[in-house]
């Protein structure tokens, strides 16, 4: 048995730089990391909630829930598929722009055309078609934004790195929420093109202000069909802390898409707030979860670095987004909603900063970085592919009140799953 194969789980994660050697990172890098990752995430707070809602209803009021179901499914699937493949290409890269720029570039600038073609579409296949596009390009992207994390990032910080990313992600979906609710009444266009200039804006501006180093040179294999189809797999075998992380991270997020998905539905039909009471609700709700969430990453992130532990608060954050996502089966009104919106904005918050340095300290390769965080990432878009069609079967069939009680067991399984890792405490 060679060394690679006989390694052992402690060897075989990421080898980071030495914490007492590299406990700093520029600012430039930071915040501009956490730019970026806000213009991605405007899009998916943008689009699948309040964009391609209300969307859907125009071209087909009759079959909303079915058709959001499917569109969302449909194009779920492409991230999927396209992301581990985004990030082994980008792994090989020995572009003189650095591995990870022109991926990122590429990603904003493919994605912002995909919104102009979704905002034109007036039919759901087309609709399909186009929201697919800016799944590859967008999810590709920001993949390949991540590796950032491992490759230049020392361990010591990157919790608090982590949170800026998580405080990103949650102030892209807020503010794609908020932006699309403000603009919709004014035209799809404006509300799509919008969201896509800033997409765009937010990659620029990170390539330029933090360019690429130069890239590692080696020599490597050859692409091959027997390399792409490895690209979606990782032996849990050989490294069972990167697939408990993996599944644990899955299980929240099936549970917390769930619920997401069908955001403007359920204020529209089960708080019963109507069709315009609900548009307008969204920018509350998610402000509280930001708030919520903006708290948990101001104390989470940092906090996590200085007791140099990850498990607990991932597990904990878990449970905490378990028990909001059970409130609005108690509380079939706004405020469940809101209640709801602050229980999982505070664990959404703490789990999106300590979860993505976890998973980073657990990969089975440096040199692969963007290809196994691809790979991770499927735990995030493999739930978008069966949330929306689960939860379209739980609505049409039981009704609501029963989602959110799966939802919440979900989210509590996904607690279970850290508890095995051993090479992160």
């Amino acid at each position: 048995m060679t060394e690679r194969h006989g390694m052992t789980q402690a060897s075989s994660a990421v080898k980071a730089p030495d914490p007492e050697t590299r406990t700093r990172v520029g600012r430039r890098l930071v915040t501009s990391l956490g730019f970026a990752q806000f213009g991605s995430f405007l899009v998916w707070g943008a689009a699948p909630a309040v964009l391609l809602a209300r969307h859907l209803e125009e071209i087909d009021p009759a079959r909303k829930e079915a058709n959001l179901a499917l569109v969302i499914t449909v194009g779920a699937v492409v991230s999927v598929l396209a992301q581990p493949v985004w990030g082994l290409f980008s792994d090989r890269s020995r572009s003189r722009f650095g591995r990870r720029a022109p991926y990122v570039l590429a990603g904003a600038f493919l994605g912002a055309v995909g919104l102009i073609a979704t905002a034109l579409s007036h039919t759901v296949m087309t609709v399909i078609v186009s929201w697919c596009v800016v799944q590859a390009a967008v999810t590709g992207g920001n993949g390949v934004l991540t590796a950032v994390l491992p490759d230049r990032v020392p361990v010591a910080v990157r919790g608090s790195v982590s949170a800026v990313l998580g405080f990103g992600s949650m102030a892209g979906i807020l503010g794609g929420q908020v932006l699309a609710s403000t603009l919709v009444p004014h035209g799809m266009l404006l509300a799509y093109g919008c969201v896509a200039g800033v997409l765009v804006l937010t990659a620029v501006v990170f390539v330029i202000a933090c360019p690429d180093p130069a890239a590692p040179v080696r020599e490597r294999s050859r692409l091959s069909l027997t390399a792409l189809v490895h690209v979606f797999w990782v032996n849990p075998r050989r490294h069972p802390d990167f697939a408990w992380a993996v599944v644990s991270r899955m299980l929240l997020m099936l549970g917390y898409h769930t619920v997401s998905a069908y955001q403007l539905y359920i204020l529209q039909d089960y708080a019963g707030l109507g069709r315009d009471e609900a548009l307008a609700a969204i920018p509350t709700v998610g402000l509280v979860s930001l708030s919520a969430g903006l708290v948990a990453v101001l104390i989470c992130g940092r906090l996590s670095d200085r007791m140099n532990r990850r498990k607990p608060f991932v597990a904990v954050s878990t449970a905490v987004i378990g028990l909001g996502l059970g409130m609005p089966f108690l509380m079939p009104s706004l405020d469940g909603a809101l209640i709801y919106a602050a229980l999982a904005g505070f664990g959404f918050g703490c789990y999106q900063t300590v979860d993505t340095a976890l998973i980073s300290e657990v990969l089975p390769s440096q040199e692969d970085a963007a290809k196994d965080l691809g790979i991770a990432s499927l735990a995030s878009h493999v739930p978008q592919v069966l949330a929306p069609a689960l939860a379209g079967l739980v609505v049409v069939n039981l009704g609501y009140r029963p989602l959110f009680a799966m939802a919440f067991t979900l989210s509590l399984l996904g607690v279970l799953c850290v508890l095995p890792i051993k090479s992160v405490r």
